[in-house]
């Protein structure tokens, strides 16, 4: 009898709702990112889709271009009432949904008050937050009283990608995600790096998607120029043992390519499923969950499949 396939965890799936949009469309945002417009999401589209897969548990978050419109009291208030909804569809559903907080970044008061209604009420899973915030990358000073919360908590933070500042010049009227998304997350991974805060917070689980996207490619470059510019009186390890310390996604396109780039620069063991469904479209998110199952696998008895939830499960356990 042939064996049934091990569940996926998926790390990276999104929902949206109807006030969201509505918020989101109110503050002039019909094209986020430069896409078509908006998706739809429900729960039954996301279990049916999750059932046809064999993905047995998604982990709820909102995608770029999260919560903040340019006021601060109005991100609060968003960011509470997706949380609230995302945190109801885990207490219906625990078994099949998990859920990072939104957070309502760079307002960092309203983030640090969000955190702790978030994981301490809510329970949720983590947070959500963007490779920037308003050209705010993640290495900025004025996040350091966030990360010492979470590295306090030992929190998990799924970084996900967004417009960098002034995109509408370099995109050349394509959608960011196409290109600006994976060069986004790569720049926020270095600021990490370059300013210090993955080596002084080393309790937080960073999750970056797509494999990393353009940081497999990169990163013996930001070693070479960060072990040049690294302060001396420092033991800091090297850029790529603490690239190889956080979590990695295969959302996207994940094979034939990118995911030997990441296995050759970081290897597989932090490596997770992720759909990006609802932004992803249901057949878009089930052809690459065949081509997950028809890849060259990692051994003659493991799965990517057997992998990714394995290496998931030590993520949650912490």
């Amino acid at each position: 009898m042939t064996p049934t396939p091990t569940g996926l965890i998926d790390v990276h799936a999104h929902f949206v709702t109807d006030n969201y949009v509505a918020a989101a469309r109110s503050a002039g945002i019909e094209h986020p990112d430069g896409m078509p417009g908006w998706p739809s999401w429900s729960v039954e589209q996301h279990l049916d889709l999750m059932d046809r897969s064999g993905i047995e548990k998604s982990y709820l978050s909102i995608s770029s271009p999260a919560v903040h419109f340019g006021d601060d009291e109005a991100a609060r208030a968003l960011a509470r009432e997706v949380n609230e909804f995302g945190a109801g569809v885990r207490v219906e559903r625990p078994q099949r949904f998990g859920h990072f907080a939104s957070l309502p970044l760079p307002d960092v008061e309203g983030s640090l008050a969000e955190t702790a209604h978030a994981l301490d009420a809510l329970g949720a899973d983590g947070v959500a937050v963007e490779t920037n915030h308003h050209g705010v990358y993640l290495g900025d000073p004025r996040l350091e009283p966030l990360w010492e919360d979470l590295d306090r908590r030992g929190a998990v933070v799924f970084v996900h990608p967004t417009s960098p500042p002034h995109a509408e010049d370099v995109s050349l009227g394509r959608p960011r995600p196409m290109l600006e998304f994976l060069f986004d997350t790569a720049r926020t991974a270095s600021d990490l790096l370059l300013r210090g805060v993955l080596t002084r917070h080393p309790r937080i689980r960073w999750v970056l998607t797509h494999g990393g996207g353009a940081l497999p490619l990169l990163a013996d470059r930001i070693d070479m120029f960060s072990a040049v510019f690294r302060d001396s009186s420092t033991d800091a390890p090297s850029a790529l043992e603490q690239f190889g310390r956080l979590w990695y996604d295969m959302a996207g396109t994940p094979f034939p390519r990118q995911i030997r780039a990441l296995d050759a620069a970081f290897g597989t063991e932090r490596l997770l499923y992720g759909s990006d469904y609802c932004w992803t479209p249901a057949e878009g998110a089930r052809a690459q969950v065949a081509s997950v199952d028809s890849a060259t696998q990692p051994s003659a008895t493991d799965t990517w499949r057997d992998l990714t939830t394995r290496n998931a499960r030590r993520l949650f356990a912490g």
